[in-house]
């Protein structure tokens, strides 16, 4: 079994975009250990699932293939350990089942979660659109507000890959939400700072679009 070192796994992830790259991954990891060691998570588990966690090309159901790939990677490794990451690693989603049953994968959904908002949140939404094709800003979040509605799930499935949906659209179909949805203490406390400063930029966002400031 290789030695899942930061150095090994980054020869993973060669082909990720931006968003995801391995600079994703370095990051999550860091969050994870420390949320690990604040909650008396295992951080072995989680450490090695963090690097792990999006090795898998492919975006779609992802992270069920990043989970067998570990496996793969793990299979001379305990099989209790090997489970363990391989749960942490196919419940990271924020949308998809299954749900984090153990301390460790909510250790490891929390951190990634956490890389969606604040500063590199912003920074993320931002590559990604740019990456995609997406205009930087179209309408106020009030108004966005309106023409997203109550389904903001649904919204985001139907006009998600289109030009038109920018970076504030996604905050108020998915970003905007993710601080709520933390498992553990440590990222709530976390998630929140993010949060207010995740929205902050928003606003001032609208101002500078709008010509107000």
């Amino acid at each position: 079994m290789p030695e899942i070192t930061p150095e090994f796994a980054r020869t993973l992830y060669e082909n990720a975009d931006a968003a995801h790259a391995f600079d994703h991954v370095l990051r999550v990891t860091r969050l994870a250990v420390h949320i690990a060691q604040a909650e008396g998570a295992d951080v072995e588990i989680v450490r090695v699932a963090a690097l792990l966690h999006d090795v898998s090309e492919g975006r779609r159901d992802h992270h069920l293939a990043s989970a067998r790939m570990a496996r793969d990677l793990l299979a001379q490794a305990p099989s209790d350990f090997v489970d363990a990451v391989a749960h942490a690693i196919e419940s990271h989603r924020f949308s998809q089942p299954p749900d984090p049953v153990t301390l460790e994968a909510q250790c490891l959904h929390d951190a990634d979660k956490l890389d969606a908002i604040g500063a590199v949140g912003v920074a993320r939404v931002f590559a990604f659109a740019g990456a995609h094709g997406n205009r930087l800003w179209t309408h106020p979040l009030s108004e966005l507000d309106q023409r997203i509605g109550p389904d903001r799930d649904a919204y985001r499935r139907a006009h998600g890959g289109g030009r038109d949906y920018t970076p504030s659209h996604e905050l108020l179909c998915k970003l905007a939400g993710l601080a709520e949805n933390m498992y553990t203490a440590t990222a709530h406390q976390i998630a929140r700072e993010r949060h207010d400063f995740m929205l902050a930029f928003f606003q001032r966002l609208d101002e500078e679009a709008l010509g107000l400031r």
